[in-house]
């Protein structure tokens, strides 16, 4: 895997350049942000090691495989870590998919694995998590949520964003990499959510699929949800 240094006390450990994770700097240790597929617990934890901090909490912006696919691992290996996931996608992972009465009535998709894990903290829009404010960003998943780093002005936004084939947003990927389309619970809610990440006007965009967006970030975003509509 290849980790690399994408803002001031932000990194990127990537597999093949297809999934993503990511590791947040703070002042007592490293927060992860997902954790990718199954049988990437080994490569995290070499990468938290080299950073010469302890890993101290996982933040998962929503519960799709490729993104809890090492939780239940790390977990096991690194007793008490902090794990942290939004409230309305915590319902998620007891297997509860029916939507909400506000809420699109469209069905859920994509993988949902079994995940012993029991998060210790319940995230809400806007609060902040460490340097991190939470954005809930609906539309790929009902609870899905991204990060805004105050710090450096850095999104992490999950899968809310796509950038293989161009930066997209989720349920308008590229041809060249259509699963998050296929795993989109409902479109319009996920451009409105793209548009609600504009307002931020982030310096950096970072995401679960795809190189991070170093240069001209909102431009690309306004393009993004100028191609969606």
């Amino acid at each position: 895997m290849k980790q690399v240094e994408i803002a001031p006390d932000i990194f990127q450990l990537s597999r093949l350049g297809l999934v993503n994770c990511y590791f947040i700097r703070e002042d007592d240790g490293l927060t992860l942000i997902d954790t990718m597929i199954p049988g990437s617990a080994g490569a995290i934890l070499n990468a938290a090691n080299a950073l010469n901090r302890r890993l101290r909490r996982i933040a998962l912006t929503h519960v799709h495989g490729d993104h809890v696919g090492s939780v239940d691992r790390l977990a096991n290996e690194l007793v008490g870590i902090e794990v942290a996931v939004g409230s309305r996608e915590s319902r998620l992972l007891l297997r509860d998919f029916n939507t909400e009465p506000k809420e699109p009535h469209a069905k859920i998709r994509g993988t949902f694995p079994k995940v012993q894990t029991i998060p210790s903290v319940l995230l809400t829009d806007d609060e902040m998590y460490g340097s991190l404010r939470v954005i809930a960003t609906p539309g790929h998943t009902p609870g899905h949520i991204a990060f805004f780093d105050t710090r450096s002005g850095t999104l992490i936004a999950g899968d809310a964003l796509v950038a293989i084939g161009g930066l997209r947003v989720s349920g308008d990927a590229s041809p060249v990499f259509p699963l998050p389309n296929w795993a989109t619970w409902h479109k319009p809610t996920a451009v409105a959510s793209a548009r609600r990440l504009l307002e931020l006007q982030p310096k950096r965009i970072a995401v679960g699929h795809g190189k991070a967006i170093v240069e001209n970030a909102t431009g690309a975003l306004e393009r993004a949800i100028r191609h969606a509509e």
